[in-house]
């Protein structure tokens, strides 16, 4: 370091400790990114500043990393510990000689050829002060500058002063010069080839990072109206309304302003720190996992749309706080028009909501409006929120896709975007969701409440502590490879106005794909393992020492026979999630002589259904094969797989399971081992048997798909008992029986008798050959799938059944 850059550095030291509050990302590096402190680390920078400098190191103290002025040993020299590809322009006069990265890559290069151990990690390092990205139609502020755009002296200490308070220090992940070095040579050439890979990666980093210019409302409105697809729209909607077109012409732009949002920057801001307090408020936390993934795609160029499961009106401001933490940009979020009410309407707006309503039924204009508005954000690069089951869900379950906006998303990519869209799936989870008392009331008959600002004051009122939020970023879907996979056809009807054939079932599927990668990504906590084990219990009560043995369980197999790469499960011990569950005040928790009883009373049941069925798909399979051995002692290891394989596809399609059905086999093995290794089962005389001593956790287990089993029993007794009846009333015969199978034996759960759930599976046996189109069995398979199911339940639950049955 230069004398003069020693001098810069110990004046600026403490200016810059007090003036910026630097935010890292990730937030661990180290493991996210996986650095080895072991190996050599070198950093990247795209403009030699002292200021970043200075904020990089601080940052890296925080963070147990050597700082950029921790100096380098490397083959008997002291070499700096960053590299730098510009230089800020002087105050005055023409900008001097560049500085000499080239030659510092040279000469790291180089070590690594006279050192064949030696491996140097070169981090890419981008400082962001502030992220506001202008607007369209306006000339770009001085102030809103961010550091890889090279102020000056003077622009940079007023960026500092202003936008300190915003800084982002964004870390991407390690080249390995060592195989740089082995794969392409140590010459000149390659150390150029460096610097273009650099300073590209910076590029993609600003873009990923503010993303482009918002939208001017009246330029995109002009934009809109200028839309041929909009101006015949028009045409036709004066002629079939019999109105004169300058009147459509207006109910257009009406249409235009209820839909558009007014995305604002400085309310994003604000918003952060509003909901920085409102998170601390409710939750002792968030947890978010697989954010690193997705800002890799923003960085890509991908066009991101983020399509969340629905629990609560958190979802909205939880997911865009979590995404603006993470480095990237907010999205526009499709939102519903019963949210368009003062004053939650205008503050979503600015906050990049835009509006749509329930049904295009019978309003063409409105329908065209729409697309083109949706087909423009898509145009410009925004990305864009959506939920796919439409509303939120009552039981905690994911409700069966809506897919008129997925539709519309492809058709926009066809309409010839030049980048690669990508789906994001998003799985929201809650300790506690602030609407799960309404969501109880509505399900039993209540009338749904409308959204007003009374409500929202209710709410407020009621901020407590609600736990822990988690937001779990899935495996993402690029919409490009999925066409191309399923449907190699698609590019010859990109320009096609109509709809292909072939777009309705390859949207049903792809929206399918999405809610099973949403559920892939489920987040494990206290309160769901303890309400599934509660629940599953005689009369919804354990002795503490039985509930914290049967979370155990529920973690160990979780850990052991992971569902998948993207679920989470606590690294907590089952005491200590014990012990968070009951501090949400949930459990009714007496004691006695003999320790602590753990109980819910009837509405505390009824309501924590909703956070069983959080998780229940991750513990369906396990469920199911320990019901097979509870129910039906001995049988071996290819009958259970066997019978697992028949029932399977009913439980993949009602919760979305990510198993392939080729791949249930292995799954099955890999439980049976995991139950034998926990000494839940004893393998003896070629079969399996339960393990006395741990006879109350397998069965635990075991009860926990009793429900699911006993709706499909529903069904299945009804068809044998009458084969030729048809759809309608199968359900709603199902429907009744299940009414009163909930009322005879205390089931509680609201989904039991949930037509939508008989209707999935009515249409799981139509599609798995079981029923025919006019709802006929295949006698001969559909007796066999009875006779796999019924022996799952207990010997009173099949006469209940049979006596409920309309026809037996």
């Amino acid at each position: 370091m230069s004398l003069g850059q020693s001098i810069s550095r110990a004046m600026l030291q403490w200016p810059v400790r007090w003036l910026v509050n630097h935010k890292s990302l990730p937030e661990n590096p180290i493991a996210e990114l996986k650095l080895d402190p072991e190996r050599p680390i070198v950093y990247a920078l795209k403009t030699s500043s002292i200021t970043d400098l200075l904020t990089l190191q601080q940052c890296c103290e925080d963070l147990y990393l050597p700082g950029p002025f921790t100096p380098l040993e490397l083959g008997g020299q002291s070499l700096p510990r960053y590299v730098c590809l510009d230089r800020p322009p002087p105050l005055f006069g023409k900008r001097s000689e560049p500085l000499p990265f080239l030659q510092e890559f040279q000469q790291l290069l180089d070590l690594h050829k006279q050192d064949p151990a030696l491996d140097i990690q070169l981090v890419p390092v981008t400082l962001f002060w502030g992220r506001a990205p202008g607007r369209e139609g306006e000339e770009a502020s001085s102030l809103s500058i961010i550091s890889s755009l090279a102020p000056n002296m003077l622009k940079k200490g007023l960026i500092v002063a202003l936008k300190g308070r915003e800084n982002l220090v964004r870390f991407s992940p390690p080249v390995s010069l060592r195989h740089m070095a082995d794969r392409h040579g140590t010459d000149q050439a390659i150390a150029h080839k460096l610097a273009r890979v650099a300073r590209f990666h910076f590029g993609r980093q600003q873009l990923a990072a503010t993303g482009p210019k918002l939208p001017n409302r009246h330029l995109l409105f002009r934009q809109l109206l200028d839309s041929s697809i909009i101006q015949d729209a028009i045409r036709h909607e004066a002629i079939r309304e019999g109105i004169s077109e300058e009147k459509a012409h207006k109910r257009a732009l009406n249409y235009m302003d209820e839909i558009a949002s007014d995305f604002s920057y400085r309310l994003i801001r604000l918003g952060d720190s509003i909901l920085g307090w409102l998170w601390n408020k409710l939750y002792r936390g968030l947890s978010v996992n697989g954010a690193e993934r997705v800002r890799q795609l923003a960085q890509e160029g991908h066009e991101i749309v983020y399509v969340p499961c629905h629990r609560s009106h958190m979802d909205y401001l939880l997911l865009s706080y979590v995404i603006y933490h993470q480095g990237m940009v907010p999205p526009h979020i499709a939102a519903g028009i019963n949210l368009n009410f003062w004053p939650a309407g205008p503050l979503f707006r600015r906050g990049g909501a835009f509006f749509i309503r329930r049904t295009f039924k019978g309003n063409p204009l409105y329908s065209t409006v729409f697309r083109e508005y949706l087909n423009l954000l898509f145009a410009k690069g925004y990305s864009v929120e959506f939920f796919t089951e439409g509303g939120r869900s009552r039981t905690g379950r994911l409700l069966p896709p809506k897919t008129g906006m997925l539709a519309m998303t492809l058709q926009a990519m066809m309409r010839g975007l030049d980048r690669p869209v990508t789906f994001v799936p998003v799985y929201l989870g809650y300790e506690h969701v602030m609407e799960v008392n309404t969501y109880h009331q509505e399900l039993q008959g209540s009338r749904k409440e409308k959204e007003s600002f009374l409500q929202v004051i209710g709410i407020l009122r009621k901020l407590r502590n609600y736990g822990r939020g988690f937001v779990n970023f899935g495996e993402p879907l690029t919409l490009n490879t999925y066409l191309s996979e399923h449907v190699p056809e698609w590019r010859d009807h990109a320009s096609e106005e109509e709809r292909p054939q072939w777009m309705a079932p390859t949207v049903n599927h792809l929206a399918d794909m999405l809610m099973t990668r949403i559920n892939g990504a489920a987040a494990v906590n206290g309160l769901t393992l303890s309400a599934v084990a509660l629940l599953a219990s005689e009369r919804h009560a354990l002795t503490r020492d039985e509930l914290e043995a049967q979370i155990e369980t529920y973690l160990t197999l979780l850990r052991k026979a992971p569902y998948g790469p993207y679920s989470t499960v606590p690294d907590n011990s089952a005491k200590e999630l014990l012990d968070q569950a009951i501090e949400l005040n949930k459990f009714e928790v007496s004691e006695d002589k003999l320790g602590q009883i753990i109980s819910l009373d009837r509405y505390q049941a009824i309501l924590l259904t909703y956070y069983r069925n959080n998780i229940l798909h991750l513990l369906a399979l396990p469920s199911l094969v320990a019901a097979l051995i509870d129910r039906c002692e001995g049988l071996g290891e290819s009958e259970i797989i066997g019978r697992c394989v028949d029932i399977y596809p009913l439980l993949q399609r009602e919760l979305f399971l990510h198993f392939p059905e080729e791949a249930i086999p292995e799954r099955v093995s890999e439980l049976l081992a995991v139950f034998e290794q926990e000494q839940l089962i004893l393998r003896q005389e070629g079969g399996f048997w339960v393990n006395p001593s741990n006879q109350m956790r397998l069965l635990l287990l075991a009860e926990s798909i009793q429900e699911t089993l006993q709706r499909y029993a529903i069904v299945l007794t009804r068809v044998l008992a009458q084969p030729g009846v048809a759809a309608e009333q199968l359900e709603a015969d199902a429907m009744m029986m299940a009414e009163r199978l909930g009322t005879l034996h205390g089931i509680n759960a609201p989904e039991f008798f949930d037509q939508k759930l008989f209707t999935t599976l009515v249409h799981t046996l139509r599609s798995e050959g079981y029923l025919d189109p006019e709802c006929k069995p295949d006698m001969g398979r559909f007796q066999a799938l009875a006779d796999n199911i019924l022996p799952l339940l207990s010997s009173k639950m099949q006469r209940t059944i049979r006596a409920c049955c309309p026809t037996c």
